[in-house]
């Protein structure tokens, strides 16, 4: 385990891989799999309700006084990411499949992740505070935003077919148990904070339960057997291709904007990750009736390969904050 955690790669990220594995070797069929689909359906209600319970409008709004580096983040997150899956179209079909590109454009239209955000930013001894809005604002609009820019944008290129009921699904399984969550926060938040095992629980079970629908789905209707391993192995290498640039041109953004160093820890982390736990559920809604085991595969893949990194480069701008502060503590003695 502890040669696991040196890469970023915990226990949860195994138990996805297991359920892969087990909806290959065992999918849902039949009775099963109608179950399983409202089994899904409570997770995600369920799943969202927290997330509007947890989430505090009032730490997104005494962040506006940084509205310039949260404004980078979000055009990182919301802007340069779908110009990069459009761009990305030129690959299909000839390289990648249509299923395997809808997934590549998906992954490039989700919100940011909060924990890791959040967690890589620290470690990297950024502004956390920033951090904190920043990933959170990401996420409260990402509820809203994403369908958005995936009706604009996929349905209108012939992606996917987002009609009325599908509108309908949104509301009902994301945005009304998030607004319910909000509605009760005051309530209950105290309860969530002391209480971190069951809302983890839920977190972690409904991405599992979704991975195995999914990729249950995929199985029933024989989807790998158009799959090849070498367009697996494109997509991991776009999804390198798609990091390394967003990196590049947070790294730059912050640096050309003038902010500080802990302020460009934060442009790096949060506008270059994007969220399993929201993308996941949001898929499932968006593209019921599609191969969603493919369609949700570029996002999986793209999230492991976004902690390895980042927690490579966390590590790395943690020596040099420690080196800066140096610098910084010995000014004032050199001035002396």
């Amino acid at each position: 385990m502890r040669f696991l955690s040196r890469f970023y790669i915990d226990g949860f990220i195994l138990s996805i891989l297991g359920m892969v594995v087990l909806a290959s070797v065992l999918p849902a069929h039949g009775s099963g799999a109608e179950v399983l689909d409202w089994a899904v359906k409570i997770a995600i209600g369920l799943l969202f309700f927290l997330y509007g319970a947890r989430l505090s409008p009032q730490e997104a709004f005494e962040g506006v006084r940084h509205w310039r580096l949260h404004s980078v983040v979000l055009a990182a997150t919301f802007v340069l990411f779908p110009l990069i899956g459009l761009a990305l179209r030129i690959l299909e079909p000839t390289i990648i499949s249509d299923d395997l590109y809808k997934g590549i454009l998906f992954l490039c239209l989700v919100p940011s992740t909060v924990q890791s955000s959040i967690a890589f930013t620290s470690i990297a001894k950024g502004n956390v505070a920033a951090a904190i809005v920043s990933a959170s604002f990401s996420n409260l609009i990402g509820v809203f935003l994403t369908p958005l820019l995936v009706i604009l944008l996929m349905d209108t290129t012939g992606q996917a077919k987002v009609d009325a009921s599908s509108i309908l699904d949104i509301v009902l399984q994301l945005l009304v148990p998030f607004l319910v969550g909000q509605l009760v926060r005051p309530l209950i938040s105290d309860w969530l904070t002391r209480h971190a095992a069951p809302t983890k629980l839920v977190d972690r079970g409904s991405i599992l339960l979704v991975v195995y629908s999914a990729f249950s789905e995929g199985m029933n209707e024989h989807i790998w057997s158009s799959t090849s391993v070498w367009q697996i192995l494109t997509v991991v290498g776009v999804c390198i291709a798609i990091l390394a640039v967003v990196l590049a041109v947070t790294a730059f953004a912050g640096r050309s904007l003038g902010f500080s160093w802990p302020d460009r820890i934060v442009i790096i982390f949060c506008g270059s990750k994007k969220s399993l736990a929201s993308g996941l559920p949001m898929a499932t809604v968006l593209f019921a009736g599609h191969s969603v085991g493919l369609i949700v595969l570029p996002l999986m893949i793209f999230h492991q390969i976004q902690l390895v990194v980042c927690a490579a480069l966390a590590q790395r701008f943690a020596k040099k904050s420690g080196e800066l502060e140096l610098q910084a503590q010995a000014q004032p003695q050199t001035a002396g």
